[in-house]
């Protein structure tokens, strides 16, 4: 037996002709005390008492860590709020390199399930097996942040269309509102598959069933249908009402965010004019890191909005990062046929943002080209 300071008890008389099993067990679960032991602190009062203690006990200047003592549902449920807190992946990767118990805790499904969308960010130059995997056994944990990016990643960046979309149909079944909007954009444009892969119809469902869960760009892309008659009947006021909620959404997005902007709310400085029809002028939204990955990831491999060798094209909203499937899927401006956009939501976006201020006729040089815009400008229309 020991005392509560681990020190053993004098070895009675009559155990000493005990067998020698028990002194090899006494002397394992010793080992195993001793296995994780912490120096002493130099310096100060305590570090003093604390040797004074152990010097007294016969142990020479080295304490247990109690860290073990501690049971597995506690720290399970520790790592559960770090997850849930983390603003870097660097945070779980510091505490799962820590010790082995730690790394075979921080697997766990309920610490994985947890993660933060920020603790999900991985940059596109550091992309690797053991990211991808990372990525992977959060999707499996039922993570659906971790579903929606590595299924934009595998659908788009790694052109693996089939698990890509299933993962983002499993976030978007748990009511995920960016993984139906992507969806959306996929249905919309046939993505993955030929023009004939299109359905208006299912992308305006999915659309409008992001919109339900406030997603801005949802709201401006349902908008935008409604006003167009695109995929649903047309209906300019109630397209109208949905493409005003989106501003105000994001309006009150950043000013809920911004300190500055909370204190300033009336002098709305120069920006991305989302509600310009009342003069109004907020920063540009700050883009999903799954959008943020591939745009990185493409800028990276020599992509632009401008053909290739294989003659695809990437959306001309920089904080989007969509690329083409197939040639000529995106819709061109009807004006310059310069610029080139996945969704409506993005083009009404960059053209607040950049384009207003760079776009000019430019078909007689497309027709000189032998390459006519493909969309009309009823079709896809253009916010003067």
């Amino acid at each position: 037996m020991r005392t509560r300071r681990g020190v053993c008890y004098p070895r009675p008389q009559w155990r000493a002709e005990e067998p020698e099993e028990e002194e090899e067990e006494e002397e394992e679960e010793e080992s195993r005390r001793r296995k994780r032991q912490r120096r002493v602190p130099a310096g100060g009062a305590a570090a003093d008492e604390a040797a004074r203690m152990m010097a007294a006990e016969g142990v020479a200047g080295e304490m247990p860590d109690f860290f073990d003592s501690l049971p597995d549902d506690l720290v399970v449920s520790i790592l559960c709020k770090l997850s849930a807190s983390a603003a870097r992946p660097a945070d779980l990767v510091g505490v799962r390199i820590t010790c082995k118990r730690l790394n075979e805790l921080g697997s766990d499904p309920l610490a994985l399930a947890m993660a933060s969308v920020k603790s999900l960010a991985v940059r596109a130059k550091n992309w690797s097996e053991s990211a991808h995997e990372f990525l992977k056994q959060c999707a499996d944990a039922g993570n659906l942040e971790a579903c929606y990016i590595l299924g934009m990643i595998r659908f788009y960046c790694l052109q693996n269309r089939g698990t890509g979309a299933s993962l983002m149909a499993r976030a978007a079944m748990g009511s995920h509102a960016a993984a139906l909007y992507s969806l959306a954009v996929i249905q919309f444009n046939g993505s993955g598959g030929s023009k004939d892969d299109k359905d208006l119809r299912a992308g305006v469902a999915l659309c409008a069933r992001a919109a339900v869960l406030g997603h801005v760009d949802a709201l401006r892309e349902l908008g935008h249908c409604l006003q167009d008659g695109y995929g649903v009947r047309r209906n300019v006021a109630e397209g109208r009402r949905f493409l005003i909620q989106a501003n105000a959404r994001e309006l009150a997005a950043v000013l809920n965010s911004s300190p500055v902007w909370k204190r300033h709310g009336d002098a709305l400085a120069s920006g991305c004019s989302l509600l310009s029809d009342f003069g109004c002028n907020v920063p540009a939204p700050e883009a999903h890191p799954a959008n943020r990955f591939m745009a990185e990831w493409f800028a990276a491999r020599g992509a632009s909005g401008w053909p290739g060798e294989d003659g695809l094209r990437l959306c001309s909203h920089s904080g989007c990062g969509r690329p083409e499937t197939r040639r000529h899927e995106f819709r061109r401006c009807s004006v310059c046929g310069v610029v080139n956009y996945c969704s409506r939501a993005c083009q009404a976006l960059h053209w607040k943002l950049a384009h207003k201020a760079e776009c000019s006729p430019m078909d007689r040089w497309l027709y000189a080209a032998g390459a006519p815009p493909e969309v009309g400008a009823g079709e896809m229309m253009m916010m003067n």
